[in-house]
């Protein structure tokens, strides 16, 4: 994984963690690796994984099962989509709204630039 120097690594993995339960990579009531795997697969250390799964449990995405491991909340994808959708509404759409408005992009483009990312990454990666 590529870490960027603008967000905290652990927030980074966390980033990581939502994209693979919302692409269904990890299912809800499924197991996820564990602190020490995730951390060598990302090459990381453990603390930081602990702390993403610290952060992530208080969101009650994924849930601890002492002895067993961890796991992903049964209603993690609802939970998930209001937090990013919250972050995306506030941090993001401001930006994109005002470049769009800066470099006259016309809404019409833009919805057959997004049908045809959709159905050449999302639709590509499920075959």
């Amino acid at each position: 994984m590529d870490f960027k120097d603008n967000k905290a690594i652990y927030l980074q993995i966390s980033d990581y963690v939502f994209e693979h339960i919302l692409l269904g990579r990890w299912q809800a009531t499924k197991k996820i690796p564990s602190v020490r795997e995730l951390a060598a697969a990302l090459e990381v250390n453990p603390n930081t994984v602990a702390r993403t799964y610290e952060l992530l449990q208080n969101q009650e995405i994924i849930q601890n099962k002492r002895g067993v491991g961890f796991f992903v909340a049964n209603d993690a994808v609802s939970k998930i989509r209001m937090i990013r959708r919250q972050e995306f509404m506030h941090k993001e759409l401001p930006v994109f709204f005002r470049t769009i408005y800066l470099l006259d992009i016309d809404i019409e483009q833009l919805k057959h630039l997004y049908e045809t990312f959709v159905n050449t990454t999302f639709h590509h990666e499920n075959k």
